[in-house]
This record gives structure tokens, C-alpha cells and sequence, in this order.
């Protein structure tokens, strides 16, 4: 069974406790039939969609579908052949009887389709960023906790066992304690829609982006972000107005320790993958690091060597799912997908105003 959505399945588809709750859940059984809402396919659609091809007990039976390009998308996936089509998720959520929906819309609509779904007490599973202000952060997570409707974020990298296996790395005090981590994402930019190129609709390239990065980064490390600086800019590019192609954040730790965040879209078409991630948790004792899909280890006790464990994860909508209708243990909880979004708003207000912001 696959565990990792990458780019190219995209394309065909048109605390050590909590870890090993999490983990049982890879082959998860519910106890009833699931219906599931898609609103929009922007982003991770892939995550719903994966999990219905994999489960018989997983059904998507209403979409939003509001343009072409969410046309194209979605028109050759077998899992939404006998979903009902809406030009309006309001309309969907009220006709439809729905266990899940999974919210995979352009940016700026995010804070209010998710609010919509956490009213209407349906379990959603949104795209990253929850919301594009911290007010609308505050305001998401302010229904959140009124209604107790579940809720998570759209962080499946998480849910590699790569970076699975470096966090039980860390966990086992391996490298001693994490003091400076690094993280890069670098992209292909290839063809963007319009509303990618407006600060308004789009956010900035930092919340879409670095919500992976810095969420990688605590998760692995146990670390948090306190501090942070950043710069963004759009060099080179004009044809993608106000969307920047390339930024950089540095973060202060809670233990006194500093990380820092690369971001691009200056990836040459030439690359062997559409991305180019990597990742260093460097600490007191050792490094760890991952690069082109290879986990490396060195300490002061033993040389650089790979690892070559990985551990069994099942995907995130999965594990979702799992918690929602088994009370399954979630790798990713509602407080940690606030905090990396307020991290990221952060950074963004830091590299605007060109000052250092607390977290």
C-alpha cells in the first residue's frame, strides 16, 4: 500500500506513544461506510482521492467543481464517477449527507469554506494554509474548538516514512539535542493559475510553501519557532505578478538554537523531479539529513552512514479518518496545525515589514 502522494501519483490521478497509535492505523478498518465532500482540487486533492482507491469503505459522492481547471483535474479520476457535481460548496453541505469532506480550494477562500464545514459538524480535512490572516486563524480555530468538529490540515509530508524514521532518530536521542535545523523546498514553476498570482487570493509564496518545511522541521526536532526574519521577492519572473520565486527565513528556537528555511521556484525544467526537498537536524551529538529521498546519519560514535528503516505510516486523510471513526491515534493534531500556521503569517509579517517578529 503507498504511503507517500508525490508529484508523479498527483499527476496519474489526474512522542514515540502517538507515532505507534498512528502507525496501527495503515490498514484501518471503519465501521461503517464513509461519504466524502471534495470542495475545490487545488493542492493535496490526491489525499481523499488516494484513500477511496485504497478503501471500499471510502466513497467521495459530492464535489464542488467551480472552473476548468478544476474541471481538468478531476474529470479522469475514477473515485469521483458517481460523485454529484456543485457550483457551490454552501449548496453541497446542505443537500448532502456527508461524514468527511476534504477542502482543496484556492487560498483565499480557505478560512470560510472551513468554518462552513466545521459549523455543519462534518469532519474536514483542509489545505494548507487554514486561513490566509492570523485573525482568520484565530477566527478558524475559535469554531474549532466551539463546535469540536475534527479538524486537520493537509501536511502529508509528514506521513513519509523518510522523515518518520529521521524524527524516531531524534527521538532516540541519536543526535543528541537538535540546535540547528534546515529545510529547502525548491520547485519547477511551470504553469500557475491566475489567482497563484495575486498576493490577495495566493497569501505569498512563504505560508504555501513553508507550512511543509516548518512543520517537518518541529516535528522531527521536538524544536519550536520563537523568533523569526525573513526576506521574499519576486526576481526574473514578471509573468507571475505578485507571486514571489524565491525567499528565505531564519527562526530562533525555544532552546536558544536557530533554523532557517529556503524556498524557490527557480528549479530548472531539466530537474529529474518537479521538487527538490531536503532537510538537516543538526545537534549536540550528530546530523541527520535527508536529500533525494535518502536518509543520512553521522554521530560522534559511529560515521556517516544510511538508514535504511523506514516506518510503516498510513497517509494522513487515512489516519484522519482512523481517529475520527476508531479514536485512532493522530500524527498530527488541531494545536500543531494552528501553531505551524501562525509560524508561517509570521514570517511572511517579517519579510513585509523587514523587522524581526516574535512568534
Amino acid at each position: 500500500m503507498p504511503t507517500v502522494w508525490n508529484r508523479r501519483d498527483l499527476l496519474f490521478a489526474g512522542a514515540a506513544a502517538p507515532l505507534a497509535a498512528a502507525a496501527a492505523g495503515a490498514d484501518f478498518k471503519l465501521p461503517k461506510d464513509i461519504k466524502v465532500g471534495m470542495i475545490g482540487f487545488e493542492g493535496h486533492f490526491g489525499e481523499a482521492v488516494s484513500v477511496a482507491r485504497m478503501s471500499e469503505q471510502v466513497t467521495i459522492t459530492a464535489a464542488e467543481i467551480t472552473n476548468d481547471r478544476e474541471v481538468s483535474r478531476s474529470k479522469n479520476l475514477p473515485e469521483l464517477a458517481q460523485a454529484k457535481r456543485y457550483d457551490d460548496y454552501r449548496k453541497m453541505l446542505e443537500a448532502e449527507e456527508l461524514d468527511a469532506v476534504c477542502i482543496c480550494d484556492q487560498n483565499w477562500r480557505r478560512a470560510e469554506s472551513v468554518i462552513a464545514c466545521l459549523e455543519a459538524g462534518i469532519p474536514t480535512a483542509a489545505e494548507k494554509p487554514i486561513a490566509l490572516s492570523i485573525a482568520d486563524t484565530r477566527r478558524v480555530q475559535a469554531v474549532a474548538e466551539k463546535t469540536g468538529t475534527p479538524l486537520t490540515m493537509l501536511l502529508p509530508m509528514r506521513f513519509d516514512p523518510a522523515y518518520v524514521a529521521m524524527k524516531q532518530i531524534v527521538d532516540r536521542g541519536e543526535i543528541g539535542e537538535a540546535v540547528q535545523l534546515s529545510g529547502q523546498k525548491s520547485y519547477q514553476l511551470g504553469e500557475r493559475p491566475e489567482w497563484m498570482m495575486s498576493r490577495e487570493k495566493f497569501g505569498g509564496t512563504i505560508p504555501y510553501i513553508a507550512c511543509h518545511t516548518v512543520d517537518l522541521l518541529r516535528f522531527i526536532s521536538g524544536r519550536d519557532m520563537v523568533a523569526t526574519a525573513a526576506f521574499h521577492a519576486n526576481v526574473g519572473f514578471p509573468q507571475v505578478e505578485e507571486m514571489e520565486n524565491t525567499a528565505a527565513i531564519s527562526y530562533q528556537l525555544d532552546n536558544g538554537g536557530t533554523a532557517d528555511v529556503r524556498l524557490d521556484y527557480l528549479r530548472p525544467e531539466a530537474g529529474s523531479s518537479h521538487g527538490d526537498d531536503r532537510l538537516r537536524i543538526a545537534g549536540t551529538d550528530g546530523v541527520v539529513e535527508y536529500i533525494a529521498g535518502e536518509v543520512t546519519l553521522m554521530t560522534d560514535s559511529k560515521p556517516k552512514h544510511v538508514v535504511a528503516e523506514r516506518p510503516v505510516v498510513p497517509r494522513l486523510f487515512a489516519n484522519f479518518l482512523d481517529s475520527v471513526f476508531n479514536g485512532a491515534g493522530l500524527l498530527l493534531t488541531q494545536q500543531e496545525l494552528f501553531r505551524v500556521t501562525e509560524i508561517v503569517l509570521r514570517s511572511r509579517e517579517a519579510a513585509d515589514s523587514g523587522r524581526v517578529v516574535r512568534i
